[in-house]
């Protein structure tokens, strides 16, 4: 009867419960183990698949694995059409949902006609606990399931191939970011980093750079194999990174030059402010936190640190060793009042270092930026070819780059005011940002001849400040050189009546 096999089945769960209850309260520990390794040998003859598990936390804490990353990359472009159940996110802006699996779902796949199951699921904690690190609470895992006569194929291709094509989605679907260091004090506590980060979305890109087609494509070329030259350095025994120093007056692009190069390759970029670093140990760890594909800034850095100088000190600190010898009271005053001036204590060797030392292997495909307004301020130790290995002056705007700017802002490819304003291009000088300003309409009214004859005119009045400055700076000239020449002639009539009078008084003696 239905009644008494329901009955019957109750209790043998019941029994089933009771038993499996005793066994985990009373049954020694020591023989549990032996009894689950025999079990589970006893059933590798019956049961002909194997199980490989991917889990999402290593040994070390809080460190995600890439592997487990990878697989869920893999997972969630391959799973959407068996998957039941699935994740959803946005990982770029104006793009569609990335789908990945659910927990506790299951999808095959086949490789090279080998069928394999992927199942997801996680472990939570038995007991509720406070922590500062509930991230590491719940440990998610992947478990990979196929026949056991598979096993080369799985082994030494198909898990290759998930990782390598997992690694790619990531790169294809991530957001690039833009970091900034933070201060070392903000280091430390729950969920502290080292950079901070928002969306890099800034639109340069080398089309609608202003700057010489021939020059930008020197730029792009070299960017690409740079990109693709991870055998090549491994081969020459080098670390792969590159370094370029921007230099040029203020307002010739320097900073949407490295929008572009990070645009071009997509690069996350790593704005580094010097003036944070305390010292060379946290410039080390600052470094070892970036990631490949990166492009690593320090603007201005003539004005960051004062490492043009610090050659130049130590002749200084020879002069000031007899004061201190004098009055150490005072002088340690004023050193403790300089130090705290100075604020970082970031040496020009620990930045050598930084780019070209042994730290700066760490990693690979970095690209390291400087910007200067003054390149003859650098010390020639750190823009020398090996640490900066490509100089690109950034000058004032050319025809050539007035025509980028005017299919930029006025959609024009030419126009009969061209030929005036080459000419004036030609005779006077104007940053790309001014050049920018005036072709950029300032109201719906405002035509394309509106915006290039208020650029005529900026060029006329920059053209004619120019030549007023340089004949002020020709008369300066001039009477400094009437002025020295009438001293040296004073010098001369003085040192004459000198003479004479010696002159006269040794003939009155005689």
């Amino acid at each position: 009867m239905p009644g008494e096999i329901w009955t019957q089945l109750s209790s043998a769960i019941t029994g089933l419960v009771l038993a499996w209850v005793m066994f985990e309260k009373y049954f020694p520990y020591q023989l549990r183990g032996y009894l689950r390794k025999y079990s589970q040998k006893l059933m590798g003859y019956a049961y002909p698949y194997i199980q490989v598990t991917f889990h999402e936390f290593t040994s070390e804490r809080l460190k995600r694995s890439e592997a487990f990353s990878a697989i869920q990359n893999y997972l969630g472009s391959n799973s959407t059409k068996n998957a039941k159940r699935l994740k959803a996110d946005v990982v770029r802006n104006n793009e569609p949902l990335v789908l990945t699996m659910d927990d506790y779902e299951e999808v095959t796949d086949v490789f090279e006609g080998v069928k394999v199951w992927w199942s997801s699921s996680k472990t939570v904690p038995k007991s509720q606990s406070i922590s500062f690190y509930p991230a590491a609470d719940e440990r998610r895992h992947y478990r990979l399931t196929f026949h056991k006569s598979h096993r080369d194929v799985i082994t030494e291709k198909y898990l290759e191939h998930v990782l390598k094509e997992g690694k790619a989605i990531a790169v294809k679907n991530r957001q690039r970011k833009l970091f900034t260091n933070n201060p070392s004090e903000k280091w430390y506590g729950w969920k502290s980093t080292k950079w901070s980060h928002v969306v890099f979305e800034h639109p340069a890109t080398f089309d609608t750079l202003a700057m010489e087609t021939k020059k930008k494509e020197e730029i792009k070329k070299d960017l690409t194999k740079f990109s693709k030259g991870k055998d090549y350095y491994a081969k020459i025994g080098k670390a792969w990174k590159r370094g370029y120093l921007l230099y040029g007056p203020p307002g010739t692009g320097k900073s949407t030059m490295i929008s572009a190069m990070a645009n071009f390759l997509d690069y996350d970029v790593y704005d580094l402010e010097l003036t944070t670093v305390k010292d060379n140990s946290e410039l080390r760890k600052l470094l070892i936190e970036t990631t490949g594909k990166s492009i690593i800034v320090i603007e201005d850095i003539d004005c960051s640190l004062d490492l043009t100088g610090q050659r130049k000190k130590t002749e200084k600190d020879d002069d000031d060793k007899s004061d201190k010898e004098k009055d150490p009271v005072s002088q340690k005053k004023k050193e403790a009042e300089e130090e705290r001036k100075s604020g970082s204590k970031v040496t020009l060797s620990g930045l050598l270092n930084f780019i070209d030392g042994l730290w700066s292997a760490c990693g690979g495909e970095r690209i390291i930026v400087f910007t200067t307004n003054y390149v003859d301020k650098l010390d020639p130790a750190l823009i020398r070819r090996g640490r900066m290995d490509k100089h690109i002056e950034l000058s004032y705007c050319c025809f050539e780059a007035f025509k980028v700017l005017a299919k930029n802002y006025l959609e024009l490819e030419s126009h009969e005011m061209f030929g005036k304003i080459e000419e004036l291009l030609g005779e006077t000088k104007m940053t790309p940002a001014d050049v920018a300003e005036n072709l950029m309409p300032r109201s719906d009214e405002e035509d394309e001849e509106d915006c290039l004859n208020r650029l005529i005119e900026g060029l006329e009045t920059a053209k004619e400040e120019a030549r007023k400055k340089a004949e002020e700076e020709a008369v300066s000239k001039a009477e400094k050189a009437d002025k020295e020449g009438g001293e040296t002639s004073s010098q001369a009539a003085k040192e004459n009546g000198e003479i004479s009078a010696e002159a006269a008084k040794e003939n009155a003696g005689g």
